[in-house]
């Protein structure tokens, strides 16, 4: 749990707080001061999981707390670089949709931990959070200089484009999820229904059967009957011949 990669991590929580009272403390010493802090612990966001996958040194606490520390890093550098009107307020619009990211992306993962359903870092993503860091970063340096001011806002503009499509694409995969599961149901409430009106058309079918054959099978034994009747019929009785009379004596 205390190897580098786990330390450094948690450098970038414990440094938090000292980034975010440029807020309260509004000089450009701070300023400067807050940005090297910020950059540094941006740069650890790298080193951390690299030290973590060439020394075999992964953990489940350094999984838990690497988000948490980019969330709670780049959410704090918005409100730093807001509050002190660093930015011109155009550009709130993608701090907003930085932050409602954060926000969706949260949800995402916490609806689908409890299904157990991983949600994996994209290329994108990772890509989305350089440019975030490195937008940031230049802001920060704004007040040494009005150019980093200038490209820090260009590429703070990018990363909320970058921000929007991998939120979207996270979304998407929360949908695909949902229509798993609730696709089949719909499914089987059809298949039952469609089964439940074919018993009833091959019931109608069978009753109309036989409601046709019922007076041919009527007549069938009537007929039977009477051919038997006739085949069967007793011959008539001879009559019995009649004895001739016997001749009365002759008297002589």
């Amino acid at each position: 749990m205390y190897n580098l990669p786990n330390m450094l991590t948690i450098s970038r929580i414990v440094v938090i707080p000292v980034i975010f009272l440029a807020i309260y403390i509004n000089t450009i010493t701070w300023s400067l001061l807050t940005a090297i802090l910020f950059i540094i612990a941006a740069i650890t966001d790298y080193f951390d999981g690299y030290l973590a996958r060439s020394r075999n040194e992964t953990s489940a606490l350094g999984r838990l707390l690497d988000p948490i520390a980019d969330k709670l890093l780049v959410v704090s550098a918005l409100l730093i670089i807001v509050a002190n009107g660093m930015v011109n307020k155009i550009s709130y619009i993608p701090v907003v949709i930085i932050l409602c990211r954060e926000v969706l992306v949260s949800g995402l993962r916490e609806f689908l931990a409890e299904v157990k359903v991983g949600m994996p870092v994209t290329r994108l993503a990772k890509w989305k959070t350089a440019f975030q860091m490195t937008a940031l970063s230049l802001i920060l340096l704004g007040r040494a200089s009005n150019v980093f001011a200038v490209s820090g806002e260009v590429l703070l503009w990018v990363a909320g484009v970058l921000t929007f499509i991998t939120g979207y694409q996270y979304f998407e995969k929360g949908l695909a999820y949902v229509r798993g599961i609730e696709n089949p149901k719909t499914i089987k409430e059809e298949v039952r229904e469609a089964t439940q009106k074919a018993i009833k058309a091959v019931v109608k079918v069978k009753q109309a059967v036989e409601a046709k054959a019922a007076p041919a099978d009527k007549s069938k034994p009537q007929a039977q009957a009477a051919k038997e009747h006739k085949t069967v019929q007793p011959k008539p009785k001879a009559k019995a011949k009649s004895k001739p009379k016997a001749k009365a004596p002759v008297k002589k």
